[in-house]
């Protein structure tokens, strides 16, 4: 998943609510934190297989779906402005306490995997620039050391947030910088940027393409956790998301463009750091090591904000009794130690029998389900009455959100829905104990999944 922005320290006002102190401008720079990350620097390679050298295709597909989407998320997070996100529109269009669960779930799971992804990327070429190492032995290494810090607590403010976001966004900016020099001094391929994989059908290759890149825009939809700190959602949410999702755009697809236009296709698709193959290949004199620490820091940005998320998700589950109560056991840091060893050994056995890829579609694969959901609860939920105003969103685009979610999960290969599959048993287990021994689940306050 896309570095997501790190967690607030939560300041109530006098009534018991939380302060609305984020301004449009602080939460457009949220949401395009959340936005990049990891995917970008580890993805384009894997893109540009499926897709050959025309890999900015496959990003504007990606991005034009995710709008779609966006404008659910839009109506749904002025509407409803909770920190709970996809479990509380499923939970109050469905009223289905196993629905709800299995929602939630399904993010939290996503976290993981997305966390996983992030840890084998680490481990690969970026890393390398300093240290050769197993690229497995620096994954789970790398996940260990998550959840320690992840133990020991996690209270970083938007401030953070911005210096990481700053550090991301220079990366690619350098990406960008390249792209320009070479077309200025002629040491570029642009044709290479119109070429498609000769082994398929264009609208197939862009289509699977699409699907990977997808990896890349996920993380907008966490921003709705800081709805209730935010001035004047109505008017600042729908402008933060959408402006958000556009200056990504942005620089997703020039950064597309200048990889295929500097590095042979098939150089960028043998890379796991396919973005240090440009820095090394372009024109300016960009040492290595220094564009290898900032790929480093969104990758690891990107990792530590979805465990914290998938343990504190499943804490939450816990304390509302929809799994096992062990896992909403706090340490003596006040952390939820159980639920952070579950994570961590979960995140264990993706990084070792998963590749970047496949992991990446996995994460994919859980989202869009959880995408698919959103959009038609935005659908189910339009003539449900609230009292005050919210950004209502042309219909047409949560039934385009819904349809091309289901349409890129078609894309999916059966050992990646075997993959998915596992993730959601194990889920069930959870499910299935708790209720044996509690018994049934009346209802589910999802508003408080998250605290």
């Amino acid at each position: 998943m896309a570095a997501a922005a790190a967690p607030q320290e939560q300041v109530e006002d006098s009534d018991g609510n939380l302060r609305r102190v984020i301004t449009t401008p602080m939460l457009i720079i949220f949401v395009l934190g959340d936005i990049l990350g990891a995917g970008i620097y580890a993805l384009v390679g894997e893109v540009a297989g499926e897709v050959g050298g025309a890999i900015w295709t496959a990003f504007l597909v990606a991005l034009t779906l995710a709008f779609f989407t966006a404008f659910a998320y839009a109506e749904l997070v002025t509407k409803y402005p909770d920190a709970a996100g996809a479990a509380l529109y499923v939970n109050k269009a469905l009223r289905k306490p196993f629905v709800t669960f299995l929602v939630a779930f399904t993010v939290a799971a996503s976290g993981i995997t997305s966390a996983s992804t992030a840890a084998i990327a680490f481990g690969g070429d970026y890393l390398g620039v300093f240290i050769e190492l197993p690229v497995l032995g620096v994954a789970i290494a790398f996940i260990l050391v998550l959840a320690l810090i992840n133990y020991r607590g996690i209270n970083e403010s938007i401030k953070v947030n911005l210096g990481l976001t700053a550090i991301e966004i220079a990366g690619l900016l350098i990406i960008v910088g390249i792209g320009i020099a070479a077309l200025v001094t002629g040491a570029g391929e642009p044709s290479r940027a119109l070429e498609f994989n000769p082994d398929t059908s264009a609208a197939l290759a862009v289509i699977g393409g699409a699907s990977l890149a997808f990896f890349a825009l996920i993380g907008f939809e966490d921003s709705v956790n800081v709805a209730e700190e935010t001035t004047n959602p109505r008017r600042a949410y729908p402008r933060a998301l959408f402006g958000g999702l556009a200056l990504a755009s942005v620089i997703y697809l020039f950064v597309a463009f200048t990889a295929a236009m500097v590095v042979p296709t098939q150089q960028l698709a043998d890379s796991d750091g396919p973005l240090l193959e440009v820095v090394r290949a372009g024109p300016l004199a960009i040492p290595p090591r220094v564009f290898s620490v900032f790929a480093l820091v969104a990758v690891t940005n990107t990792a530590l904000i979805n465990m914290i998320m998938a343990s504190r998700l499943l804490y939450g589950m816990a304390k509302q009794n929809i799994v096992p109560s062990l896992l909403g056991r706090v340490g003596g840091r006040k952390t939820p130690v159980v639920a952070i060893v579950f994570t961590t050994l979960v995140a264990f056995a993706l990084v070792a029998t998963g590749e970047l890829d496949t992991l990446a579609d996995t994460t994919v694969l859980l989202l869009l389900i959880v995408f698919t959901l959103v959009n038609i609860c935005a659908l189910l939920l339009r003539n449900d009455q609230v009292d005050h105003d919210y950004f209502r969103a042309p219909v047409v685009f949560p039934v385009l959100g819904a349809l091309s979610s289901l349409l890129l999960l078609t894309q999916q290969e059966a050992a990646i829905w075997l993959r998915a599959g596992i993730l959601m048993v194990a889920g069930l287990v959870l499910w299935g104990v708790n209720r044996a021994v509690s018994g049934p689940l009346e209802s589910i306050e999802a508003e408080k999944l998250q605290d």
